[in-house]
């Protein structure tokens, strides 16, 4: 009879045990996390860091699963995908669906902004501040935006008549200061424009440092163009489903939140990071990087100017506060750049 007993509490503690164990496992809140970077990339690891640091500090009660390279969704349809539950998280680009997000596209006007680290405090501070209703379809994690980004040819450019008629890789808004400048924009991904270079199928594109490094374009250009008066970005995000969202208790949500905030610096400090070793990389292979005369900028300023205009005037016509955004931008970005 005693053998029996202990046989019997054996095996109710082992069934409690299993049953605790499968209640704990249908509780666990998976997330499947969509980027278009390879896993290598700088972004790509921070992401992935990002997934890691959750699952730690909730104890393992969400689990981030990474899908890079547009495996799971292709770059320009990330957004749509966190939308549709294709996945439940999303990193890619605003430009990349353009007209999509009208009143984040200031990012991409000539501010000439220094680092990527300032710009992403400025979009973040955008984000918190005006709420665009062009995000209303997700939950927002948090953006982050390039360090300057620059001109890079297969042939010299020293001067603004030697961009007439030049084939120029860009996407979304930016594709307007290629056309201000007298260029003629090719829209294509990230991932299209190596071969593209290669084949000649376009003559430069425009991008940050990080691109003659992590997607190989030091390989296929010659001439890199500092052109302080063009100085753009591009507006990345990280949006989660919101039904995903609201299924995670309040508790764990906070946990993500406070994880958001630590990765807006991460991030911005990642582009400044990979610039430096994007400019190492491509002056290692001899290629050149052309610096504007300062007389030379001022026309490309002049040239480049009307853009803001047109930006202020385009959202006025859809109704919403352009010039709020401008001015909010250019006054955040000399805060951050003192």
């Amino acid at each position: 009879m005693r053998r029996f007993r202990v046989i019997s509490l054996v095996l109710c503690i082992s069934i409690l045990g299993w049953l605790i164990f499968v209640s704990s496992a249908s509780a666990q809140i998976k997330l499947s996390y969509s980027i278009f970077f390879p896993a290598p990339h700088k972004h790509s690891v921070l992401a992935a860091e990002w997934g890691k640091e959750i699952e730690k500090r909730t104890n393992g009660r969400v689990v981030v699963t990474m899908h890079y390279g547009g495996t799971l969704t292709p770059a320009p349809q990330v957004y749509d995908g966190v939308v549709k539950g294709l996945s439940d998280v999303g990193m890619s680009v605003c430009g990349y669906t353009r007209g999509r997000f009208p009143l984040t596209e200031v990012v991409e006007l000539p501010l000439s902004h220094k680092s990527g680290w300032a710009i992403t405090k400025t979009i973040n501070d955008f984000i918190a501040q005006f709420k665009p209703k062009e995000f209303d379809d997700v939950k927002m994690m948090y953006m982050h935006a390039h360090d300057p980004g620059l001109l890079h040819t297969k042939k010299a450019v020293e001067k603004l008549e030697d961009v007439k008629g030049m084939k120029i890789r860009a996407f979304g808004a930016a594709t307007k200061i290629v056309t201000a400048l007298g260029g003629a924009p090719v829209s294509m991904a990230m991932g299209e424009t190596y071969e593209a270079l290669s084949r000649g199928v376009v003559e430069a594109s425009i991008a940050p440092y990080e691109a003659l490094q992590a997607w190989k374009w030091g390989e296929v250009v010659k001439f890199t163009v500092e052109a302080p008066a063009m100085y753009y970005s591009s507006a990345f995000f990280i949006a989660m489903n919101k039904a995903k969202w609201n299924s995670i208790p309040p508790a764990d949500q906070k946990i993500i939140e406070q994880v958001n905030s630590e990765w807006i610096d991460k991030h911005g400090k990642g582009w400044d990071e990979i610039a430096k070793a994007g400019k190492d990389f491509t002056l290692q292979r001899g290629n050149k990087i052309i610096q504007l005369s300062v007389d030379e900028n001022r026309k490309w300023e002049r040239t480049l100017k009307p853009l803001y205009d047109d930006y202020v005037k385009s959202m006025k016509d859809k109704g919403l506060p352009g010039d709020q955004v401008l001015q909010f931008f250019l006054h955040t970005l000399y805060k951050y750049q003192k």
